[in-house]
């Protein structure tokens, strides 16, 4: 708050004139000796002090509505996001999927259900997101963040996961039928109950992958799989899997 100053009372014209030593500078310097005498009325008007006060009082109160309108701003983006996912729903490409889908999850917001089937996702970070039972079949995953991601009951089935990150990922019950998985990180996942078959697992990093409660493996390619745990290849092999490193891609 910037206090109220009274200016000093200005001298007398009088007293102004016999100073001025030219006669062509006095109408600026008369004109200076009125500004000072404006100026020093003003200093004197208590209103103008209120207005400077009224001003801050506004500043604070727009401070308090923007901090009390915050949770209704968070809402309305909110609702954009999904409108934005609910309309791009079926069609393929991304349709600002991505960004609302990061969004969403940055902010806790559980993405359950969500249908991006078809979507064009490739990079998405969505770690640590609940996606319990999104459909995301034949959608375009490749190279995206999927740590600590809750996929239970996902519909992955023909999406194209490669070079994803998947570590800890809890995938139990998710269909993976014919997923494109070669190279990704499955370090540690959950894949317990998940139907793995025809997917195509190659170069795939196993590393303590939860894999003794898998449905179903057949047809599935492990052609070059890393860090595979103990036994893991042999009941692969043993149930269906096979081992074709030169497969199409």
């Amino acid at each position: 708050m910037i206090g109220r100053r009274m200016t000093r009372r200005p001298a007398s014209w009088t007293t102004i004139r016999s100073e001025i030593g030219h006669l062509w500078m006095l109408p600026l310097r008369g004109f200076e000796w009125i500004l000072e005498w404006a100026a020093y009325g003003l200093s004197r008007w208590s209103f103008l002090e209120v207005l400077e006060r009224l001003g801050s009082l506004s500043v604070l109160m727009g401070v308090i509505f923007y901090f009390s309108e915050s949770g209704d701003r968070i809402k309305q983006r909110h609702y954009q996001a999904w409108q934005v996912i609910n309309t791009a729903q079926g069609k393929g490409g991304s349709g600002g999927r991505i960004e609302a889908l990061q969004e969403l999850n940055a902010d806790k917001v559980p993405l359950v259900g969500v249908d991006a089937s078809g979507a064009f996702l490739q990079g998405v970070h969505l770690e640590r997101a609940s996606l319990l039972r999104a459909d995301l079949s034949a959608a375009d995953l490749r190279g995206s963040q999927l740590r600590l991601a809750d996929l239970t009951y996902a519909d992955l089935h023909s999406a194209n996961l490669r070079g994803s990150d998947l570590e800890q990922a809890v995938l139990s019950n998710a269909n993976l039928t014919d997923t494109d998985l070669v190279g990704s990180n499955l370090a540690s996942a959950n894949l317990d109950r998940a139907d793995l078959s025809s997917a195509d697992l190659r170069e795939a990093n196993l590393q303590s992958v939860a894999w003794k409660q898998i449905a179903a493996i057949k047809s599935a390619n492990i052609a070059g799989i890393k860090n595979d745990p103990d036994g893991f290849r042999e009941w692969a092999l043993k149930n269906g899997a096979i081992e074709n490193p030169n497969a199409t891609d």
